[in-house]
């Protein structure tokens, strides 16, 4: 190897992740958007931002925290619109990953997801079975070669039989690899990552304090994180995904990114500041095995979404550092 080429070996970006994804929900955008000519162009934008995989974000629903059937509902994706998207998806060379959330209908205060209380836990777990395995033969049958067990049920995640046994049960219908998304502030209590191909996690850390922090403070915060969870990974024995990262593009949209409530102010630079520093803290890195942007949507200017914002270009290229050094 000349000089030269080493130079520019050593000087060029380290590679982005294997899986690349950007999650997509139809049933989340207005009736104009959930047209096939505009889902293809949203399909044809995540493709250019560089990505491998399209995380189709699919629900079933509960009444509420403590009711113990999960079924389909009208405000759902239905099997097929999934068909339809996995096809559009294939056609722009984005492989498939099936993400599967149930959908609280009514929430108290306090009250999501993450904290079930099913009246009739047995009566729950057969049912969340049927909802899971649902998905596991559609996921076959769609080729895709992901699926999430599950994502943030941190109430529930103790339960390590019930989760292996319906792990088996996924695995007997699908043949391609699982991962289940914990919550940013609940991963290490999940008590059956050693069922999984991947460990999976929302990246909605809180990362100042301040609306308005510097480079330097969110890469700080950044750098204590990804040695925490590198150490997780490692004692593990792993990689990990992100099942889910994003920002909104709003005023101190690093202070609580889970926050996806409306009525803040619009500042894209703030939204763009920090995925800037989630790329630099976590490009290059072994353990990362990918990372799923939340979301591709038409959210709004407040919104997680990525379009026509400073944020886009910063995910691009992200997305599409060189994989190998040149020659």
């Amino acid at each position: 190897m000349s000089l030269l080429a080493l130079i520019l070996a050593l000087s060029a970006p380290p590679p982005p992740p294997a899986i690349r994804a950007v999650a997509y929900a139809p049933h989340f955008e207005d009736a104009a958007h959930r047209q096939p000519e505009a889902m293809g162009r949203a399909l044809d934008r995540v493709k250019a931002l560089g990505a491998t995989h399209l995380t189709l974000v699919v629900q079933w629903a509960q009444a509420d925290v403590r009711a113990s059937v999960i079924a389909p509902y009208d405000g759902g994706l239905s099997d097929e619109a999934a068909r339809h998207v996995a096809a559009a998806a294939k056609a722009r060379g984005l492989a498939l990953f099936i993400f599967p959330i149930v959908n609280v209908q009514r929430q108290g205060p306090g009250e999501w997801r993450g904290r079930l209380a099913p009246t009739d836990r047995a009566a729950w777990w057969a049912s969340y079975a049927r909802f899971i395995l649902h998905y596991a033969d559609l996921a076959s049958a769609l080729d895709a070669p992901i699926l999430s067990v599950g994502s943030e049920l941190g109430a529930m995640e103790h339960e390590r039989d019930r989760w292996l046994a319906l792990i088996a049960q996924v695995r007997a219908r699908f043949s391609g690899r699982l991962v289940y998304s914990a919550n940013w502030d609940h991963f290490h209590e999940v008590r059956f990552w050693d069922g999984l191909d991947w460990m999976g996690l929302n990246a909605y850390f809180p990362l100042s304090d301040d609306p308005q922090p510097s480079a330097e403070a969110l890469d700080g915060a950044w750098l204590l994180l990804r040695a925490r969870l590198e150490r997780w990974a490692a004692f593990h024995d792993r990689p990990f995904l992100f099942t889910e990262v994003g920002y909104r593009s709003v005023r101190g949209a690093a202070t609580r990114p889970y926050h996806y409530e409306t009525g803040a102010e619009v500042d894209l630079e703030a939204q763009a500041r920090a995925w800037a520093s989630f790329t630099r803290a976590w490009r290059g890195r072994p353990h990362l095995g990918g990372i799923v942007v939340w979301i591709w949507s038409e959210d709004g200017p407040t919104g997680y979404g990525l379009r026509d914002k400073p944020a886009e270009g910063i995910v691009r290229a992200f997305f599409t550092a060189p994989s190998t050094p040149p020659e």
